[in-house]
């Protein structure tokens, strides 16, 4: 045993690894999700109507002074009048654009009803029907009239009634 060679060990290299960027990365995975997950959800907006098992009228359980209805033809015509077309309670009459027109109008007939309902949950509620012969501009500048009045309860409807057609017919 004089002469052996002696046997060689290899050396233990460090098997340490480090995680820092994995930790990282993951931290950066889970935010990205989150965030994802958050802006999937669907946005919803609060829609009332009235209830239809109640009989109250034509369109449910709305009273009539609370509807105000905006015909808009061609030639930036706007016809407005309050209430139902068979049994309005004001006349239908033209009114033009602008601060001195609709715009006071609708702020009159929003004030109005303020002071008769007291409640501003149950303002004027504005119908909006465009003809099929008015243009993309009036139906724009008609719903800025409803931001700049600040009336938050109104519809685009595209149906006419038979009356409401014979009535831009007439003028």
């Amino acid at each position: 045993m004089e002469n052996l060679p002696k046997k060689v060990r290899s050396k233990k290299l460090n098997t340490r690894v480090d995680l820092t960027a994995m930790v990282s990365v993951s931290f950066l995975l889970i935010i990205f999700f989150m965030v994802t997950i958050e802006l999937a959800k669907p946005k919803v907006m609060e829609f009332g109507l009235p209830d239809k098992d109640h009989g109250c009228g034509p369109v449910g359980c709305i009273e009539g002074n609370r509807l105000y209805t905006i015909l808009l033809d061609e030639n930036d015509r706007i016809v407005t009048y309050t209430g139902f077309l068979f049994n309005p309670l004001e006349n239908p009459k033209h009114v033009q654009y602008g601060k001195d027109g609709i715009r006071k109008e609708l702020l009159n007939k929003k004030s109005m009803m303020f002071e008769y309902t007291g409640d501003p949950r149950k303002g004027i509620i504005v119908i909006i029907k465009p003809s099929k012969k008015c243009n993309f501009k009036n139906l724009v500048d008609i719903l800025d009239e409803m931001a700049i009045a600040k009336i938050s309860t109104y519809a685009i409807v595209d149906k006419y009634t038979p009356e409401e057609t014979k009535l831009l017919a007439l003028n």
